[in-house]
């Protein structure tokens, strides 16, 4: 989460478990999670970080090489078969290589 959004808290919610959504989400799916449904409960819990704050998500889903990129506002979009995810602008210079997440 950004500093600004952390000092906006009170000092007894910093002390606490604060109740934000991080800026950033991703999540992996792995082969335990079965197959629609596994993706399906991954893609509402996407839902609500967009929903609840946050400014970008990743659903990485190495069986298919694909990611699914959620933005701040409006649809997510699929890219599949990229060596290299860049966050664009809402995280200047933040990428992810994909080649060990897509070996396994």
């Amino acid at each position: 989460m950004s500093l600004e959004r952390w000092q906006a808290l009170t000092l007894e919610q910093q002390r606490r478990f604060a109740a934000l959504c991080p800026d950033l989400v991703v999540e992996l799916s792995s082969p335990t999670d079965e197959g629609p449904r596994g993706l399906t409960a991954l893609r509402r819990k996407m839902t609500a970080c967009q929903s609840n704050g946050a400014r970008l998500g990743w659903l990485l889903i190495p069986d298919e090489r694909a990611v699914e990129v959620w933005p701040a506002s409006g649809e997510s979009q699929r890219l599949e078969q990229i060596e290299l995810l860049n966050a664009g602008p809402e995280f200047p210079g933040l990428q992810l290589q994909l080649a060990e997440i897509w070996a396994g």
